[in-house]
């Protein structure tokens, strides 16, 4: 897995920062009155529910931007499948920081274990087609840096990161411009005015719109959002590698192998990270 520009050392320690916070706040009072400050444990991740693993690289740096004395020994690495009853890593080191930290961590790695999962399955239904699974900006407010990572362990893509990385026209900015051919064109304006390098996709909804954005021209990518199989044959088609093709708009798991049929580059499903189940993980103390 190539590692994305967000996960950078800033982001995670702002990320992990907030997060402690948010949970901790003046002190984890609970522990500072049962645990004395010299008690020292071993805890196991215990794994109960089978799916693919997602976030032990995150439970590390949670653990030592807590505590950097803590000791963590893996059994698993992200990505890698896991099976209930299995142990994923066994941590140690001051009994007051493991359970200081020990809800941050499985709150992360429930999810995101969860989101890995989703999207493993669903990249096995699109095998063997020219088309890649991608995410999109439907995430948690302030989780978005898990969850996209998540994607990436799944074996999906990330669309981008956030409005400030990409151009997307889609259908409110083609409307309020005044049309496609407008909005595209002051798109260029500003990227030239800018001085910005920035991919633009446009979005469609018939096969007039994407022959108005392949005329006006400039679009790195044309999405085709809620249009049927036998629609988007055509579409794909008509663009004829002038540029990429992004299928989205209501896939589910029954549709997308019929989707991914039709020759699109790239397919973008919501429910990866909007409509997941977090799969169950617990942190229990070593006898």
């Amino acid at each position: 897995m190539i590692r994305p520009t967000y996960l950078t050392d800033e982001a995670l320690s702002t990320f992990i920062t907030s997060a402690l916070a948010e949970d901790i706040g003046e002190g984890d009072h609970s522990s500072l009155a049962a645990i004395p400050a010299t008690a020292t444990n071993k805890a196991k991740l215990l794994v109960k529910d089978d799916g693919i693993i997602a976030g032990l690289e995150l439970a590390e740096k949670i653990f030592h931007h807590y505590d950097p004395n803590l000791s963590i020994t893996f059994e698993k690495k992200d990505g890698d499948s896991m099976k209930k009853g299995e142990i994923a890593f066994v941590v140690e080191g001051s009994a007051r920081s493991l359970l200081s930290t020990e809800r941050l961590v499985l709150n992360c790695m429930q999810r995101m274990s969860g989101i890995a999962t989703y999207t493993h399955r669903l990249c096995r239904i699109i095998e063997g087609t020219s088309a890649q699974l991608m995410d999109t900006r439907k995430t948690t407010p302030n989780f978005r840096l898990p969850e996209k990572w998540a994607v990436l362990i799944g074996g999906g893509l990330n669309h981008r990161y956030a409005l400030y990385d990409m151009i997307m026209l889609k259908d409110n900015h083609i409307d309020m411009a005044g049309g496609i051919e407008n909005a595209i064109n002051n798109t260029k304006a500003y990227l030239a005015k800018q001085n910005k390098k920035l991919k633009i996709e446009v979005e469609t909804r018939n096969l007039e719109e994407v022959k108005e954005v392949l005329r006006v021209g400039g679009a790195d990518v044309i999405m085709l959002d809620n249009m049927s199989p036998q629609l988007m044959k055509e579409a794909v088609a008509l663009v004829n590698g002038q540029c990429k093709t992004e299928a989205s708009g209501g896939i589910t798991e029954l549709t997308l192998r019929d989707v991914a049929e039709c020759g699109v580059d790239f397919i973008s499903v919501g429910a990866l990270t909007h409509s997941v189940k977090s799969l169950d993980l617990s942190l229990k103390v070593l006898e």
